[in-house]
């Protein structure tokens, strides 16, 4: 039997700390006391005993200060301890004798070399959990690229809990510059300006003019600022800002939009909603039969400060978008707005003189549609093709690659509407190309009209007409081309 302090020696000092000791250690004492007594020789007997301990407690040491988990650590007890000794175990005592110093340099190896791979492996195991962890971490927080890289497109933007939702959007407050509305909204009036009264006619798609004249917007248009943009970081929020107060000072000189949102997804307010802005140039959109040209006078402008960089991904903010829904909540409130007439610049834009779509190409692809509650217009056949058989060029395509799918749509229908006539499509588009051509120029007639009396009914009372606009800047830009739109 193995005394008190045998014992003692191999269970280890730190032994207590980890509680009871593996059932393989019990086991290797037990082998051990029995292989011992068939060695006579006391010095034989305790030489041999002090290097298997020694062998044992070197094994022990290793693995208990790397493996702190118990049932890994009983594993490699086996492996290592009794797997390892069990050769050992089986010499006669003599053979063991002279074996023994052999055995321990080879065991000294083994544990250097045991104890390297395990902190080899163990630091192996942390690294790629940290980077489990990070990777986790960062997918779950949305950051703004360092290059001024895009948010996620809002189809990937997480569900938010159903809060308490207002019956109606209303005027909660107003202060000097500033109103706060009851959906969570807030527009800044320090830069509203009034402009010219809004006057409209429509038109059917028989070729009726009506002859109403209409002073209420009936659709909401999107757009983009197409003006510089700095990366959403904290290192540059001093050019963000005078980028920002540039471009609104900018859009209030030319009456450009109604509003514009800001990177922070702050409202301003520049046109007043009963003026028209300078925000369409030449455009079409239609609904129930009813076609509208040059889309001034009819739609609120919208304008998201960004780019739209051929709407490879969502280019506005997490802040923008959900200003821009709150915005266009209460706008269609208010007017009374169909959601079919809530439509993007780029699905609107022509170009008269060439026939074609797509003068103006922002959101021509990739507004957000569902996120804001609004029917997918890119589904919808385009008026400007169906009705008055518009084209596109190679530069089109060369943006977009192909065409939104109410544009194949629009085509179709004009197609079988020739059809139907006994015409050839080319014939049929030409006829509406004509159509086109005249409801330009009666509009054109009236927007003159309404200018002359502009200029001269101040005359009477002495005063000086308003300062037209500032001429199209030479700079590149939605806003920039569309400032001179209507001169």
């Amino acid at each position: 039997m193995l005394g008190g302090r045998a014992r003692a020696s191999a269970h280890g000092e730190g032994s207590a700390s980890r509680g009871e000791p593996p059932l393989s250690r019990q086991e290797f004492v037990r082998k051990l006391e029995t292989r011992s007594r068939d060695i006579h020789d006391p010095v034989a007997k305790l030489k041999y005993i002090r290097s298997s301990l020694a062998r044992y407690q070197a094994i022990d040491k290793a693995v208990g200060q790397v493996i702190p988990w118990t049932p890994a650590r009983r594993s490699l007890y086996w492996l290592f301890s009794l797997r390892g000794l069990r050769q050992f175990l089986a010499m006669t005592p003599m053979a063991a004798q002279d074996a023994v110093e052999e055995r321990r340099r080879s065991a000294l190896i083994l544990r250097r070399g045991f104890a390297v791979g395990l902190a080899v492996a163990l630091a192996l195991g942390i690294a790629g959990a940290m980077q489990r962890l990070s990777q986790r971490s960062s997918s779950e927080t949305p950051v703004m690229a360092a290059g001024g890289g895009l948010p996620p497109v809002a189809e990937e933007l997480p569900a938010l809990p159903q809060g308490v939702a207002p019956a109606a959007v209303w005027r909660v407050e107003k202060g000097e510059g500033f109103e706060q509305y009851s959906n969570g909204l807030r527009i800044d009036t320090t830069y509203e300006v009034a402009g010219e009264h809004r006057r409209y006619r429509v038109f059917l798609e028989d070729g009726t003019l009506l002859a109403n004249v209409y002073d209420k917007p009936v659709g909401i248009l999107f757009h983009t600022s197409e003006s510089d943009i700095w990366p959403l970081e904290a290192a540059f929020n001093e050019n963000l800002r005078d980028s920002s107060q540039r471009l609104l000072r900018y859009v209030q000189r030319g009456r450009l939009y109604h509003y514009l949102i800001d990177r922070f997804g702050r409202v301003y307010r520049v046109a007043d909603e009963g003026s028209k802005a300078n925000h369409a140039g030449h455009s079409v959109w239609a609904r129930d039969g009813r076609v509208y040209l040059n889309l001034n006078h009819a739609f609120v402008g919208i304008s998201f400060e960004t780019r739209w960089e051929g709407g490879r991904a969502l280019p506005i903010t997490q802040a923008q978008l959900a200003a821009g829904r709150n915005l266009t909540e209460y706008v269609k409130q208010r007017w009374e707005i169909s959601p079919e007439m809530c439509v993007t610049h780029g699905l609107t834009s022509v170009n008269p003189k060439k026939r074609l779509i797509g003068h103006h190409m922002d959101w021509s692809r990739g507004f957000p549609f569902a996120a804001f509650g609004l029917p997918d217009q890119y589904r919808r056949v385009a008026p400007s093709v169906s009705v008055f058989g518009f084209g596109y060029d190679d530069d089109f395509i060369k943006v977009l690659g192909e065409p939104w799918p109410g544009v194949r749509s629009a085509e179709r229908a004009l197609g079988e509407e020739a059809s139907r006539q006994g015409r050839s499509v080319e014939e049929y588009r030409r006829e509406r190309q004509a159509l086109y051509d005249e409801w330009f120029t009666q509009q054109t007639k009236d927007e003159e009209s309404r200018a002359i009396a502009r200029a001269v009914k101040p005359s009477a009372g002495g005063a000086k007409p308003p300062r037209s606009g500032p001429s199209r800047p030479a700079a590149t830009g939605s806003a920039g081309s569309q400032a001179g739109a209507f001169k």
